[in-house]
Protein backbone atom coordinates (compact mmCIF):
# COMPACT_ATOMS: atom_id res chain seq x y z
CA UNK A 1 0.00 0.00 0.00
CA UNK A 2 1.06 3.49 -0.78
CA UNK A 3 -0.22 5.74 2.36
CA UNK A 4 2.90 7.77 2.61
CA UNK A 5 2.18 9.44 -1.20
CA UNK A 6 -1.40 9.90 -0.63
CA UNK A 7 -1.37 11.36 3.02
CA UNK A 8 2.04 13.68 1.16
CA UNK A 9 -0.69 14.43 -1.65
CA UNK A 10 -3.46 15.85 0.08
CA UNK A 11 -1.28 17.65 3.01
CA UNK A 12 0.36 19.30 -0.23
CA UNK A 13 -3.05 19.90 -1.77
CA UNK A 14 -4.20 21.22 1.68
CA UNK A 15 -1.23 23.61 1.67
CA UNK A 16 -0.45 22.54 5.04
CA UNK A 17 3.16 22.12 5.95
CA UNK A 18 4.96 19.34 8.17
CA UNK A 19 5.29 21.49 10.86
CA UNK A 20 1.57 22.54 11.27
CA UNK A 21 0.84 18.54 11.04
CA UNK A 22 3.37 17.98 13.70
CA UNK A 23 1.34 20.73 15.97
CA UNK A 24 -1.83 19.18 14.99
CA UNK A 25 -1.40 15.55 15.03
CA UNK A 26 0.63 15.53 18.13
CA UNK A 27 3.36 13.44 15.76
CA UNK A 28 7.19 13.97 15.47
CA UNK A 29 8.65 15.59 12.12
CA UNK A 30 10.45 12.19 12.19
CA UNK A 31 7.54 9.83 12.44
CA UNK A 32 5.56 11.91 9.82
CA UNK A 33 8.61 12.22 7.15
CA UNK A 34 8.70 8.42 7.55
CA UNK A 35 5.17 7.71 7.18
CA UNK A 36 5.12 9.76 3.84
CA UNK A 37 8.12 8.64 2.69
CA UNK A 38 6.36 4.73 3.04
CA UNK A 39 9.30 4.17 5.26
CA UNK A 40 7.04 3.04 8.54
CA UNK A 41 3.80 1.62 8.94
CA UNK A 42 1.72 3.36 10.75
CA UNK A 43 -0.94 1.97 13.49
CA UNK A 44 -4.81 2.26 12.29
CA UNK A 45 -5.06 4.98 15.39
CA UNK A 46 -2.58 6.69 14.37
CA UNK A 47 -3.84 6.94 10.70
CA UNK A 48 -7.34 7.74 12.15
CA UNK A 49 -5.43 10.76 13.84
CA UNK A 50 -3.68 11.31 10.42
CA UNK A 51 -7.22 11.45 8.41
CA UNK A 52 -8.86 13.59 10.94
CA UNK A 53 -6.70 15.91 10.67
CA UNK A 54 -6.26 16.05 7.07
CA UNK A 55 -10.42 16.13 6.57
CA UNK A 56 -10.31 12.93 5.10
CA UNK A 57 -12.06 9.55 5.97
CA UNK A 58 -9.78 7.05 7.02
CA UNK A 59 -10.73 4.04 4.67
CA UNK A 60 -9.83 6.73 1.81
CA UNK A 61 -6.34 6.30 3.23
CA UNK A 62 -6.85 2.69 2.99
CA UNK A 63 -8.21 2.31 -0.33
CA UNK A 64 -5.44 0.81 -3.36
CA UNK A 65 -5.19 3.15 -5.82
CA UNK A 66 -7.12 0.51 -8.43
CA UNK A 67 -10.19 1.31 -6.20
CA UNK A 68 -9.95 5.41 -6.01
CA UNK A 69 -12.39 6.94 -8.67
CA UNK A 70 -12.62 6.40 -12.11
CA UNK A 71 -12.69 9.43 -14.61
CA UNK A 72 -14.25 8.48 -18.07
CA UNK A 73 -13.90 11.59 -20.21
CA UNK A 74 -16.84 12.49 -22.84
CA UNK A 75 -14.74 12.22 -25.75
CA UNK A 76 -13.49 8.21 -24.35
CA UNK A 77 -17.41 6.46 -23.91
CA UNK A 78 -17.67 3.42 -25.66
CA UNK A 79 -20.77 4.13 -28.29
CA UNK A 80 -21.93 1.04 -29.28
CA UNK A 81 -26.24 0.57 -30.95
CA UNK A 82 -28.50 -1.87 -30.24
CA UNK A 83 -32.30 -2.10 -32.45
CA UNK A 84 -31.52 1.39 -33.79
CA UNK A 85 -30.42 2.64 -30.44
CA UNK A 86 -27.40 5.04 -29.87
CA UNK A 87 -26.02 3.49 -26.68
CA UNK A 88 -23.63 5.71 -24.51
CA UNK A 89 -21.49 4.08 -22.10
CA UNK A 90 -20.52 6.15 -19.24
CA UNK A 91 -19.01 4.47 -16.74
CA UNK A 92 -19.14 1.27 -14.54
CA UNK A 93 -18.15 0.01 -10.75
CA UNK A 94 -18.68 -3.30 -9.83
CA UNK A 95 -22.16 -4.30 -10.35
CA UNK A 96 -22.81 -0.84 -11.36
CA UNK A 97 -23.20 0.30 -15.03
CA UNK A 98 -24.53 3.70 -16.34
CA UNK A 99 -25.26 4.37 -19.86
CA UNK A 100 -27.37 7.23 -21.73
CA UNK A 101 -29.57 5.66 -24.42
CA UNK A 102 -31.11 7.86 -27.38
CA UNK A 103 -34.70 6.47 -28.64
CA UNK A 104 -35.60 7.82 -32.40
CA UNK A 105 -39.09 8.12 -32.28
CA UNK A 106 -40.57 4.81 -32.27
CA UNK A 107 -37.86 2.57 -31.07
CA UNK A 108 -37.76 0.22 -28.54
CA UNK A 109 -35.67 -1.80 -26.41
CA UNK A 110 -37.14 -5.09 -29.08
CA UNK A 111 -39.56 -7.35 -27.48
CA UNK A 112 -40.11 -7.77 -23.68
CA UNK A 113 -37.17 -9.03 -22.00
CA UNK A 114 -35.31 -9.58 -18.54
CA UNK A 115 -31.96 -9.93 -17.11
CA UNK A 116 -30.45 -10.19 -13.59
CA UNK A 117 -30.28 -7.49 -11.01
CA UNK A 118 -32.06 -3.75 -10.65
CA UNK A 119 -32.39 -0.79 -13.21
CA UNK A 120 -33.23 2.89 -12.99
CA UNK A 121 -34.00 5.58 -15.43
CA UNK A 122 -34.46 9.05 -15.79
CA UNK A 123 -35.65 10.77 -18.76
CA UNK A 124 -33.32 13.67 -19.99
CA UNK A 125 -35.56 14.13 -23.32
CA UNK A 126 -38.74 13.20 -25.32
CA UNK A 127 -41.58 10.77 -24.20
CA UNK A 128 -41.27 7.06 -23.27
CA UNK A 129 -43.70 4.07 -22.91
CA UNK A 130 -41.74 1.93 -20.19
CA UNK A 131 -43.97 -1.31 -19.43
CA UNK A 132 -43.37 -4.03 -16.74
CA UNK A 133 -45.88 -7.14 -16.50
CA UNK A 134 -48.94 -5.92 -15.95
CA UNK A 135 -47.48 -2.21 -15.15
CA UNK A 136 -47.36 0.03 -18.19
CA UNK A 137 -46.54 3.92 -17.73
CA UNK A 138 -45.70 7.07 -19.66
CA UNK A 139 -42.83 9.11 -18.75
CA UNK A 140 -41.65 12.52 -19.96
CA UNK A 141 -38.37 14.63 -19.40
CA UNK A 142 -37.63 14.72 -15.65
CA UNK A 143 -39.58 11.88 -14.50
CA UNK A 144 -37.95 8.92 -13.33
CA UNK A 145 -38.67 5.05 -12.57
CA UNK A 146 -36.73 1.84 -11.65
CA UNK A 147 -37.72 -1.84 -11.31
CA UNK A 148 -36.14 -5.62 -10.94
CA UNK A 149 -35.20 -6.47 -14.15
CA UNK A 150 -35.77 -10.14 -13.50
CA UNK A 151 -38.99 -9.34 -14.58
CA UNK A 152 -39.67 -8.79 -18.18
CA UNK A 153 -40.03 -5.35 -19.15
CA UNK A 154 -40.31 -2.89 -22.42
CA UNK A 155 -39.38 0.73 -23.37
CA UNK A 156 -40.10 2.52 -26.36
CA UNK A 157 -40.47 6.46 -27.58
CA UNK A 158 -43.99 7.42 -28.08
CA UNK A 159 -42.95 10.65 -28.46
CA UNK A 160 -42.57 13.23 -31.59
CA UNK A 161 -38.82 13.53 -31.46
CA UNK A 162 -36.36 11.58 -29.91
CA UNK A 163 -36.06 10.80 -25.93
CA UNK A 164 -33.10 10.19 -23.90
CA UNK A 165 -32.77 7.63 -21.21
CA UNK A 166 -30.14 8.17 -18.35
CA UNK A 167 -29.85 4.31 -17.07
CA UNK A 168 -28.20 2.39 -14.11
CA UNK A 169 -28.00 -1.29 -13.76
CA UNK A 170 -26.46 -3.13 -10.65
CA UNK A 171 -26.22 -6.70 -10.74
CA UNK A 172 -24.30 -8.82 -8.07
CA UNK A 173 -22.68 -10.68 -10.95
CA UNK A 174 -20.82 -9.41 -14.05
CA UNK A 175 -23.97 -8.32 -17.08
CA UNK A 176 -23.23 -9.21 -20.32
CA UNK A 177 -24.24 -5.87 -22.07
CA UNK A 178 -28.24 -5.79 -21.68
CA UNK A 179 -27.93 -3.18 -24.41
Amino acid sequence: MDIGTKIRAIRNRKKITIAQMCEGTGLSKGFISNVENNNTSPSINTLNTIASFLGVPLPYLLLEKKHNMRVVRNNSRRKSSFNGLKIEHLTSKGGLRMMMVEFPPGTTIGEPHSHEGEECHLILEGKILAEQGEDSVIVEAGDSFSWNASVPHYVKNVGDVKAVVLISIYSDTELIDVL
